[in-house]
């Protein structure tokens, strides 16, 4: 595994799909500045390699991250705390803007910051033991490093309030029925799932990935007529790549495409 930055976080390399690691195992990978640092780099450093058309996010030991780091929270409260409260949304728009399409392999534990940090990956794979939950108002608090606003784009509104307000744990089974995570699966199996499903993305045309992802994601943010045009721009865009036509040209010769990224 490369280790990037301070050591708390390493990348994985298989063909074309990037293992972005949290691997602070000794501390259930709670996230620290030194982490969250990290993350931004290893994000930004596989989303520009060519190569790669698909990543997963994952933690290394038994436990999936256990949220923010207690200490750091407890000197965050402090007054003239010297503490970069614009880094985690720096890290989450790092993950949300990757090109490429992202994976979360939850598995045990992402509670509170945590759960929030699988809010912008495309995908999530969740253990079935998994203590997955926003418990901000219990701890005087709500969840705003981007809970609120996201979870509802997944969710609902209704039931982003149900997840957000109880400050409950939700359940594995209800969250693959709302819609908030894509498979529930063996907590052992969580991280072995998620490579293979990010493996099954690798093999489609990466200009089709990133694109589609771009409008995907532009689908909230700006009103339909918008977001229509900007959908035909961007698939005009490809019409004379080289993957389109070998898209083609391979279903009509009953052969797998070879995909380049041109």
């Amino acid at each position: 595994m490369e280790s990037v930055g301070t050591g708390l976080v390493g990348i994985d390399w298989h063909d074309h799909r990037a293992d972005v690691v949290l691997s602070r195992a000794e501390k259930r990978n709670a996230m620290n500045e030194d982490l969250m640092n990290d993350l931004v780099e290893a994000f930004r450093t596989v989303d520009g390699t060519e190569d790669v058309r698909a990543v997963t996010l994952l933690g290394d030991g038994p436990v999936f991250c256990a949220g923010m780091d207690l200490e750091m929270m407890r000197e965050r409260v402090e007054p003239d705390a010297d503490i970069d409260r614009d880094l985690f949304p720096e890290v989450l728009f790092a993950i949300e803007e990757a090109r490429q399409p992202v994976v979360a392999g939850i598995k045990r534990a992402a509670p509170a910051g945590a759960f929030e940090l699988t809010l912008p990956c495309d995908f999530r794979i969740l253990g079935s033991e998994a203590k997955y939950g926003l418990l901000e108002v219990a701890l005087g608090t709500f969840p705003h490093g981007g809970g609120t606003q996201r979870l509802p784009r997944l969710v609902g509104l209704s039931k982003a309030k149900e997840i957000v307000l109880t400050g409950e744990f939700v359940d594995p089974g209800e969250a693959e029925r709302i819609g908030l995570v894509h498979e529930v699966c063996d907590d052992d199996a969580v991280d072995d799932r998620a490579r293979a499903f990010a493996d099954d993305l690798a093999e489609n045309a990466p200009l089709g990935l990133e694109y589609g992802k771009r409008a995907l994601n532009a689908a909230f943010d700006i009103p339909l007529e918008r977001g229509l045009a900007y959908e035909r721009s961007l698939g005009h865009e490809l019409d004379h790549t080289r993957d389109y036509r070998e898209g083609f040209e391979a279903r009509l010769e009953g052969r797998e495409p070879e995909f380049t990224g041109e």
